[in-house]
Order: C-alpha cells, then sequence, then structure tokens
C-alpha cells in the first residue's frame, strides 16, 4: 500500500524534531564532561607538580581523554547537524506539495535554445519541471539530473520505471542519502578533483618509506638511551636537526599538497560516507543493482578505502600544530611519511575514483525521480508497447498544474499520424501541447506521468515552439524559425521522432505564412513524421483534404452573457470561434 506523502513528512518532522532535543542535552553533557577533565587535569598536575612520575601520567591521560571527547562531541554535532538537514528536506517537501517550490535552484546553466526540446516546454529556468523535480545535493548530481531529462533517450525505459518505483519505495534511505550529500562541503568540484588525482605527479622518492621507518627508529632508541642517562641530550638535538634539514627539503611540495588537499577533505570524508549508504543498501532493480555493483564488485569497500585518504588528508591538514608540524617532523618525518601514503593511495586508486564519485551522482540524480514518484502517488507508469498507438492516454494534463484546478484530457495518436490544433487565443492550445510533449519526455526517463491510463510506443521528442531572433548572431526571427525547421529536417533523416510545432512560420504575411505551413506539414507526413501542430490559421486544416493521416482538432471560446468562457477540452473538429476583437473591445483596447 502506498504511503500518503503528507501524513509520511509529517511524522518525519515529529520525529526529526524530537531527536534533535535529545541531541541537544547530549552536546551540553559532552561540553560540561569536556570541561570537567581540563579542570581535573589542571589540578592532578598541580598536586602531582614535582613528582614526575605522577605529573606527566596525569598529562599524558587528560590530553587522551579530551582528544577522545572532542572527537566524540563533533560526532554528536555532525549527528546534529544531519538532523537538522532532514527536518529541513521533510519541511520543503511539504511547501513542494502545496506547489510552493520557487526558492528551489532553477537549472538555467543548463538552458539550450538548440536542444531538441529543453527551451520549448519550460525544461529549466523559473517554474520549470526541472525546478519541481530536482532534490539533488550535489553539482554532480545536478548535471547528471539534467543530462537525464535532456537526454531523449528511449533505451531500456522498462529498466528505467524499476528503479524509479524501488527508489519511491525506499524515503527513508533517499532522505538519509540525500542529507548527508547536502553536507558534503566543496571548494572543488567533483570533476576538477578527478582531473587532479589523474595528472597527479609524486614527489616523495621511492625509497623515502624505508628511510623514515629507520630514521624513526633511531630517534625512539636515542630518546630511550638519554631517558636512562646512557648518552647525553645531544644526540636527541643532532638528531631533530638532521630531521628539519631533511624535511625542509621538501617543505615547499609539502606545502602545496598540504594546501590544494586541505580544499578537498571534507569532499572525500562525505563521500566516503554516501558510498557506504549505496554498499550497505541492497537493490532488487537491474539499474541500481549494476551501479551499485560498481562500487563494491572488486572485493573491498570503496567507502574504506576513501575514508582511508580521508583520514590522510586529515592527518596531513593537522600539521600546522607545533607539536605536529615542529617536534613530530623533527624525530619523526612525519609529513614525509604522510605525504608517501598520500602518494601510494593515489596511485593505487587513481583510475577508480571516477567511477566511485560517479555512481555517487548517480544516485543523487536517481533519487530525485524517485522522491518525485513518492510525492505523486496518483500519477501513473505508461504502459510501454514494441508497436501500436504512439500515444493513447486518458485524463492527461500538466504536472506543475494545480491539480484541483487542472482540466484532463485524452488522446489517442497512432503512428505517422499528424494532428492540425485551432483554437482561440488561451484557449488552452499551448498548454496542451506542453502537456504531451512533457509527457513524452516524463515517460522515456521512467518516471509516472500525469494522467489516469497511459500506453506509448517510445518514441523521441522534437520541437518548435518558442523561437527567438538572434542580435549577436544577426539572424531575424524567420531566419531563426527557418533554421529550427531545417534542424527537425535534418533529424527526422536519423531517426523518428513526435513533432510538436506551435505557430509556425509566424514570421511572413499570412498568404505565405499559408502556403508554406501547408508545404511543410506535406514534407513531415511524407516523411513518415507523427505529431501535433498548434495554429490560428484555419487554411491549413484543409490539408487534411489531401493527406489522410491529418486530423483536425480544437479548442473552443465562447461569449456567454458578454463573458469570455473556456472549457479546454480537446475536441475533434476544425474552431470556428476566435477571440482577439472580443478581448480588444473588452479591456477597452478599442471601441
Amino acid at each position: 500500500m502506498s504511503l500518503d506523502p503528507h501524513a509520511f513528512y509529517k511524522a518525519r518532522l515529529q520525529k526529526f524534531e524530537n531527536e534533535l532535543e535529545e541531541i541537544r542535552k547530549k552536546l551540553d553533557y559532552s561540553s560540561a564532561i569536556r570541561l570537567l577533565v581540563v579542570i581535573a587535569t589542571v589540578l592532578g598536575i598541580y598536586l602531582g607538580w614535582g613528582t614526575l612520575a605522577y605529573w606527566i601520567p596525569t598529562l599524558m591521560i587528560g590530553i587522551g581523554a579530551f582528544i577522545f571527547l572532542v572527537i566524540r562531541h563533533n560526532q554528536i554535532k555532525y549527528e546534529q547537524d544531519l538532523k537538522h538537514e532532514l527536518l529541513a528536506r521533510n519541511q520543503k517537501e511539504l511547501r513542494v506539495l502545496d506547489r510552493d517550490f520557487y526558492d528551489l535552484p532553477e537549472g538555467n546553466e543548463f538552458q539550450d535554445a538548440e536542444h531538441w526540446y529543453g527551451a520549448d516546454i519550460d525544461l529549466f529556468g523559473r517554474g520549470s519541471f526541472y525546478q519541481y523535480l530536482n532534490r539533488t545535493a550535489l553539482e554532480s548530481g545536478s548535471i547528471q539530473l539534467a543530462g537525464i531529462l535532456q537526454s531523449n533517450d528511449i533505451i531500456g525505459i522498462n529498466r528505467k520505471q524499476v528503479a524509479v518505483q524501488e527508489l519511491a519505495a525506499m524515503p527513508e534511505w533517499r532522505q538519509e542519502y540525500g542529507a548527508t550529500a547536502t553536507l558534503v562541503k566543496t571548494q572543488v568540484p567533483a570533476h576538477k578533483i578527478i582531473k587532479w588525482l589523474s595528472a597527479y605527479e609524486p614527489f616523495v622518492p621511492a625509497t623515502m618509506k624505508v628511510w623514515t621507518m629507520v630514521f624513526s627508529f633511531i630517534s625512539l632508541a636515542l630518546l630511550a638511551l638519554c631517558s636512562l642517562s646512557l648518552i647525553s641530550w645531544v644526540w636527541m638535538l643532532i638528531i631533530f636537526v638532521c630531521g628539519m634539514l631533511i624535511s625542509g627539503k621538501f617543505v615547499k611540495k609539502i606545502n602545496r599538497l598540504s594546501n590544494h588537499v586541505s580544499k578537498i577533505q571534507s569532499t572525500f570524508t562525505q563521500y566516503s560516507r554516501l558510498l557506504s549508504l549505496i554498499e550497505n543498501q541492497e537493490f532488487e532493480s537491474e539499474l541500481l543493482a549494476l551501479k551499485r555493483k560498481e562500487i563494491i564488485d572488486e572485493g573491498y569497500s570503496s567507502s574504506g578505502v576513501l575514508k582511508r585518504f580521508s583520514r590522510l588528508l586529515d592527518r596531513l591538514d593537522q600539521r600546522n600544530n607545533i607539536l605536529m608540524g615542529f617536534i613530530l617532523n623533527g624525530f619523526f618525518l612525519r609529513d614525509l611519511i604522510i605525504c608517501s601514503n598520500i602518494e601510494v593511495w593515489i596511485d593505487q586508486n587513481r583510475r577508480k575514483v571516477p567511477k566511485w564519485f560517479y555512481a555517487i551522482a548517480f544516485f543523487d540524480a536517481q533519487n530525485s525521480l524517485g522522491n518525485y514518484a513518492f510525492n505523486h502517488v496518483e500519477h501513473t507508469y505508461p504502459t510501454i508497447l514494441d508497436n501500436g498507438k504512439t500515444l493513447e492516454c486518458t485524463g492527461m494534463s500538466h504536472p506543475l498544474l494545480d491539480p484541483n484546478k487542472a482540466v484532463s484530457n485524452d488522446i489517442s495518436i497512432a503512428n505517422d499520424e499528424f494532428f492540425i490544433v485551432t483554437g482561440a487565443n488561451m484557449a488552452g492550445k499551448s498548454t496542451f501541447l506542453r502537456s504531451v510533449a512533457l509527457h513524452l519526455v516524463m515517460a522515456n526517463i521512467g518516471l509516472p506521468v500525469c494522467a489516469k491510463t497511459s500506453t506509448y510506443t517510445p518514441i523521441k521528442l522534437i520541437t518548435s515552439m518558442r523561437t527567438t531572433d538572434s542580435l549577436a548572431d544577426e539572424e531575424s526571427y524567420f531566419f531563426s524559425e527557418l533554421k529550427r525547421l531545417k534542424f527537425i529536417i535534418g533529424q527526422m533523416d536519423k531517426d523518428s521522432y513526435f513533432i510538436v510545432l506551435d505557430e509556425i512560420l509566424k514570421g511572413t504575411n499570412s498568404k505565405d505564412k499559408a502556403l508554406g505551413s501547408q508545404k511543410f506539414i506535406n514534407k513531415l507526413v511524407g516523411m513518415g513524421g507523427t505529431g501535433i501542430v498548434a495554429t490560428h490559421d484555419l487554411s491549413l486544416c484543409e490539408v487534411v483534404e489531401e493527406l489522410e493521416k491529418v486530423s483536425n482538432y480544437f479548442f473552443d471560446a465562447q461569449i456567454v452573457d458578454g463573458e469570455l468562457y473556456f472549457d479546454y477540452q480537446f475536441k475533434k473538429g476544425i474552431c470556428q470561434n476566435m477571440n482577439a476583437s472580443f478581448l480588444l473591445k473588452k479591456m477597452g483596447i478599442v471601441d
């Protein structure tokens, strides 16, 4: 039985509010205990001062306990941050269910005026489908989601549907994954990290690992001998100076590496958590299971490998501490040991990192699809046919319209069939065209669609609805439209497309437009095209007398008691009522 999204999100809100209250108490206790440890340590040193065998162990125990408590406090703080993000996610979902989503990312960076359909159907931008759908937390996930929407890919739709259905049924896991991804603090984009790893050139000599071990052993031996008063402390000074000289020889390269890794350490820490979430979750759908298998099929935990690298980066980042950067380098060549381990890790794993990062972005993008399906239990997954009707659905409407106000329509269009749609201004033609186009895009990426029933034979989409002029390219509106129509013909020579056109050849006179439009429709039908064209030009409807595969449909407008009335219903036939003159007079523009 499907979960009610409203009830689910409200229950989660209450759950996280309660958990955050408990975490706040834990943080208060943790802070108090740390203070007590500091006080107890200082007091112990004070009381034992003068007795070396007493205050040194007290100091060591105190430092150790304090470090443990700091680590534990940071873990609790991370848990608090995660709960805050989970709380925010459920608040956001409740807002979106109420159609309040205009504060979400608009995806303007993905706009492409020359795309097959993106610029025509409000795929990106304010109030777009991307803005409504997107729940990605990573830049790489956003790029993948945009790529899915723009792909025009009709391969493996059944597999896509099953993957979306599985993720839709896992709201807790999706939210934890998204919240964890949101906490990734990226100063360097993932693709730049991959590029840096692939181009990295080591500077620590291969033999240095052995020499650092030998040097550390000598330092420990001299420290023991000096403690037993068997040799002079001068030897400790000599070994310290030697260590600083060796470290100083590589200090510029170490600093350069340290400055870079300090910006990516958080990314690797969080990415290891994301990989762990994928590794620990079994998936049944083929698409998700295969992607999970890519990160665990080599007999090791990819999350563990990333976590180890994160710890190495964190250790190197601690070199600015006086104890770490001065004393431990002088006696144990600490920085060189860590840099050597980092370079070994890079050499062993640089080819695997792109695959791990891609899997992380893949699930970030797919979670948006699963979230959409979960939020729209009233939607239906289209039945996929190998052949038959290109599109046949009942109760179809646009998913961004308020379902309480949207007027649904039925459509049944066969392969190689073309519809000419006429209608008055504001009667619903353009909304209907965008509903059909978005219906196909959603179906092709595996999403449930906004309809009661839907059956279709997978087909790619191409549109021409919002052609604009270009001052930069010195192109007129008419020339831009001609280029678009030529693009459509060129694409049809390569593949089958569902074509959606809105008022073609607007940039020329009425007679020329009518003749040109008729010839273009003849061309499309002759090439076996399937689709819909909306027009105000009733003369275009005459092509049905010549072409058997062309049919006329319309949206009506009526004037009742001096008021304009629309029913927004898709009907067979030709529109007889236009409203431009009535609207001009009604608004006082003309007498």
